[in-house]
């Protein structure tokens, strides 16, 4: 059994900022940091938005620096998943992959989302050379290039009208007759010239030799048969939802319908006392790695705060 003033379970830019922050308060925080070590940053290739990079950073690179500054400062950062979690009692309890029963006094959640894919084999082939998940992070590789969107709501709706400022064309792949958008949304993408919405189309897959190319599309028609064809795209970006991987505390803590924790509003504060979310697994909106990283100090700080109230430092 070990104890510690500090749980940090997730990495990735909340939950490595949290620990560079808890660690620097001499917290001693131990960080398990989950199935896909560093977080979504470690699918994409070149980070251009994150300030301080003037040329841009390998997503791997980046986590892999943060991973580092953390254990400067002391962070006890473990490879592995916590699988049992028990915020009932004091101090709390959790069970990680590895064997280890912990005990803290607080807790920081950067668990993160996981964006849904359509389950084609193709999209883990060219994940990184043509697919993407985030306009905002990725569109600028794209200036000029003709690309998709698969959705129909209104996240989809805003990835194209951003790509739609930097893209020569901007194809819209959706599965029904409808746009499932807000009727503003829908109005301002009928209205971009650059836009074209492919109603009742579904992805069979896709091609090309050094990163995407096009996309196998079928559509349905009005008789029994379907018309296929392929779509030549230089992108194709994912826009139908993220899971936030929340899974471990539901029950226990409070979420959405769609499984995000709830926090109080400009805090990271959760609905029990001494546990703090930060990052995706909490932001249905944003999802930028600066804004991740930000919360992840939040975080640290409310932590810290909590456990000198308290007397646990």
């Amino acid at each position: 059994m070990t104890h510690t003033k500090c749980l940090i379970i997730g990495s990735g830019p909340a939950g490595y900022t949290a620990a560079i922050y808890a660690g620097r308060a001499n917290l001693q925080p131990i960080e398990y940091c989950g199935m896909q070590m560093g977080g979504q940053l470690t699918q994409t290739t070149i980070v251009e938005n994150f300030p301080g990079y003037p040329q841009g950073v390998d997503g791997n690179q980046m986590m892999m620096e943060l991973y580092e500054q953390a254990q400067r400062f002391g962070a006890d950062i473990r490879m592995g998943t916590v699988l049992e979690a028990n915020l009932s009692e004091r101090p709390f309890r959790f069970k990680a992959d590895d064997g280890e029963e912990i005990t803290a006094d607080t807790v920081i959640i950067a668990t993160g989302a996981s964006a849904k894919y359509l389950g084609l084999a193709d999209e883990e082939k060219y994940n990184g050379q043509g697919v993407s998940a985030c306009a905002t992070c990725d569109g600028f590789f794209y200036r000029n290039k003709t690309v998709a969107v698969v959705g129909g709501g209104d996240t989809a709706c805003e990835e194209a009208l951003y790509l739609a400022s930097l893209c020569r064309k901007v194809y819209m792949i959706v599965r029904k007759d409808y746009l499932r958008a807000s009727d503003v949304m829908k109005q301002r993408v009928d209205q971009n010239e650059k836009i074209e919405i492919l109603f009742e189309h579904n992805t069979l897959g896709l091609y090309g030799e050094n990163g995407v190319e096009g996309a196998h599309l079928v559509r349905k028609k009005d008789t029994p048969e379907e018309e296929r064809y392929d779509l030549p795209i230089d992108g194709f970006f994912l826009a139908i939802g993220h899971k936030p991987n929340t899974d471990l505390f539901r029950g226990q803590l409070d979420m959405d319908e769609v499984g995000y924790l709830r926090t109080v509003d400009g805090t990271p504060k959760t609905n029990i006392e001494g546990v703090f979310a930060a990052g995706d697994c909490a932001d249905p909106h944003y999802r930028q790695a600066i804004v991740a990283a930000g919360s992840g100090c939040k975080a640290a700080l409310e932590a810290e705060r909590y456990l000198t109230e308290h007397n646990l430092r």
